[in-house]
């Protein structure tokens, strides 16, 4: 087994260790990648595919079988004998091997091992786009559970609320649009609280599906972690690192490379291979025990594999085609996204300045002073609303810094954030 492969499995199991402790799995960034690449089935399976290649390098190595082909006599008329094929007999041998020429074998190794590299640019585009699904999924169950316990602490709160100004408003003592109102907000509070936790499950349920586990996953991060994908990185230096390392570009390039292969190898196969064989015959030919050598070969008058030559010639331009047209759609794409990462840089940082402890000094406050009746319901309702919308803000700008950084990664093909 591959060295890597041993200790990314050691390393998830040592980071899956503690799963038998609790039914929920805690973990972090690096051990959800270790455990991801040495668990998801997906990954498995192409890398079957690389080995699966691998296994047809050495199978165009091999060289044709030598044929042995045998005439008994079955049947001697003369003497009325069956199978007469002793020293008065008959009996013959031949043996064929053919010799291939103009380099075939060879071209047949080249593409097999770029067959080889395909699988394993695959197997790498197939790891960033998991990699980039599982970590905005990651992020996003991480704010999704600090906002639901948010609201599970605020509904809590709400619900002793509620119980006193029953009791005060069964007495006569406060109105009762004081409680309906406050009931409204409870109730907005708790479909905000189940629409979020509809997005908690199915986040869970993506995450749940790359890492191959069943347990519910709990996202350990820090706000440093959302942080670090701010960098000043230029639209140049990005654009080198698509163009060097972007897989659907690798892939796109490898293909031309396979076509360019097999164009040589049509006009390789206009070669005709030639066969060469040796007999032995007893007694059917014009002197006894006879020993034969020969060749065949095929005469190139008709078939030239001119059609096969041709088409090659168009797949190449195909190619080319293709690749023009894929460079574009990645610069664009880099471009817009790009963009996009700016904008949300700009928005985390500003959203980042604006929000800090005075929020929750002054939610304290407020929930203070409202049961203190000091702030109206009307006040209090609205702040509450106010402060819940802003967290609710705060959490999607960091979403989408942490989104737009991986979807760059992504396209680079290159972690860079």
């Amino acid at each position: 087994m591959n060295p890597k492969k041993i200790y990314l499995i050691i390393l998830a199991i040592i980071s899956f260790g503690t799963i038998k402790a609790s039914d929920v799995i805690k973990i972090n960034l690096q051990q959800a990648d270790s455990l991801f690449q040495a668990n998801n089935y997906n990954l498995l399976a192409s890398s079957m595919n690389i080995e699966a290649q691998k296994a047809l390098v050495i199978q165009a190595r091999l060289f044709q079988n030598p044929i042995l082909s045998t005439s008994l006599h079955v049947y001697d008329t003369t003497n009325k004998k069956l199978f007469q094929i002793g020293p008065t007999g008959e009996k013959a041998f031949q043996l064929d091997e053919l010799i291939r020429l103009g380099g075939k074998r060879k071209s047949e190794i080249e593409m097999a091992k770029s067959d080889v590299k395909m699988a394993e640019l695959e197997f790498q585009q197939l790891v960033r786009q998991l990699k980039f699904q599982l970590h905005s999924d990651l992020f996003a169950l991480g704010q999704q559970k600090i906002l639901l316990d948010t609201y599970n602490k605020q509904l809590m709160l709400l619900d002793t609320i509620l119980t006193s100004y029953q009791v005060q408003t069964d007495k006569g003592n406060i109105p009762l649009k004081e409680l309906v109102r406050l009931k409204g907000a409870y109730l907005k509070l708790s479909n905000d609280r189940s629409e979020l936790l509809h997005q908690n499950y199915e986040s869970l349920a993506n995450v749940q599906t790359i890492l191959q586990v069943n347990s519910p996953v709990e996202f350990l991060f820090s706000e440093s972690e959302i942080s670090k994908y701010i960098k000043n990185i230029s639209f140049d230096e990005l654009k080198l690192e698509a163009l060097a390392n972007h897989p659907e570009l690798l892939i796109a390039e490898q293909e031309k490379i396979q076509v360019q292969q097999n164009l040589k190898y049509q006009k390789k196969l206009a070669i005709p291979d030639v066969g060469v064989f040796t007999s032995y015959d007893q007694n059917g030919s014009a002197f006894t025990h006879e020993f034969n050598a020969g060749f065949n070969i095929s005469l190139p008058f008709f078939n030239r594999n001119q059609g096969n030559i041709k088409s090659s010639q168009f797949r190449l331009n195909e190619t080319d085609y293709k690749m023009k047209a894929m460079n574009m759609e990645i610069m664009t794409s880099l471009q817009n996204n790009y963009s996009f990462y700016n904008q949300t840089v700009a928005e985390y940082q500003k959203a980042s300045k604006l929000y800090n402890q005075d929020f929750e000094i002054t939610i304290k406050g407020m929930t203070e002073n409202f049961q203190k009746r000091n702030v109206s319901i009307i006040e209090f309702v609205d702040f509450f609303e106010a402060y819940n919308d802003a967290l609710s803000e705060l959490s999607k700008v960091k979403s989408q810094l942490v989104l737009s950084g991986e979807q760059l990664n992504m396209l680079i093909g290159k972690d860079l954030y």
